[in-house]
């Protein structure tokens, strides 16, 4: 099963290969490329402008993965999902290049589990695309303080952790492990990834 969705400048391709679900997300100018590799793994390569989310994923809750990333300017690598009623988008950010969000972030507190410490933002998109198209909508982030490649994240924590500061999420739809690179105030982001989830 698979979707291929191509409008204006943006493009789009979900859809289960095997026994993984493949996102790959892209707008604007630059060069993204992403490659669907074999099982759960996958490769990113990225420079200039525009932006772009890509990844393999797997039903909500704990993530194993491994690999490489390596970014310049702003990009994560990071859990990655949405939900629906209401539309939430949400990261944890395992590793990064520069934190440049394009909205102000709202510090909503600091957590530590057996996976490390976190720190949790809030934020919201007007009028941008989502899964439900072009709509108004909240951001979730938990984002490590150690940065890391390799290891296993319990999303139910987080998901537990955002609860308790009023960060609620809504009906579950997909969630990857996800590579994000995107230009944000005139600065234009690079990179690779090399990465696999089980």
């Amino acid at each position: 099963m698979f979707a291929f969705v191509l409008l204006a400048a943006s493009f789009l391709i979900q859809g289960v290969f095997g026994q993984s679900f493949w996102s790959y997300w892209s707008e604007g100018g630059g060069n993204f490329v992403c490659n669907n590799g074999p099982g759960g793994s996958y490769t990113a390569r990225w420079s200039g402008n525009g932006g772009f989310v890509c990844g393999k994923g797997w039903s909500p809750g704990s993530g194993r993965y491994t690999g490489q990333f390596n970014a310049t300017g702003p990009g994560y690598m990071a859990i990655y999902g949405w939900t629906r009623n209401p539309l939430i988008e949400y990261y944890v950010i395992e590793a990064h290049g520069d934190l440049a969000p394009n909205e102000p972030w709202t510090p909503k507190g600091t957590f530590t589990s057996e996976e490390g410490t976190y720190e949790m933002f809030q934020s919201t998109r007007v009028n941008k695309p989502s899964i439900e198209g072009t709509r108004t909508f909240q951001q979730y982030w938990s984002v490590r303080t150690e940065q890391r490649t390799t290891g296993s994240v319990n999303m139910q924590r987080h998901f537990d952790e955002w609860a308790k500061v009023n960060m609620r999420l809504g009906r579950h739809d997909y969630q990857i492990l996800a590579t994000e690179g995107y230009t944000s105030n005139g600065v234009t982001p690079s990179g690779t990834s090399s990465l696999t989830v089980s």
